[in-house]
């Protein structure tokens, strides 16, 4: 599980917007972008082009 801390000033790196952390599915998602960053191992993936798209 990631630190609140860490969450608190992690931003998509696309857009700059607030993250939101789904722990169901380990991501962080950007409503805005409409994409999902990945945490591997307690890291969070945080390259746009390794990110999962929510739109399909």
């Amino acid at each position: 599980m990631l630190k609140r801390e860490l969450l608190e000033i992690l931003v998509c790196p696309k857009c700059k917007g607030e993250l939101e952390y789904d722990k169901k599915n380990e991501e962080l998602v950007c409503h805005k972008c409409r994409l999902a960053y990945g945490i591997k191992d307690d890291i969070p993936i945080m390259l746009v082009e390794e990110a999962r798209s929510l739109d399909g």
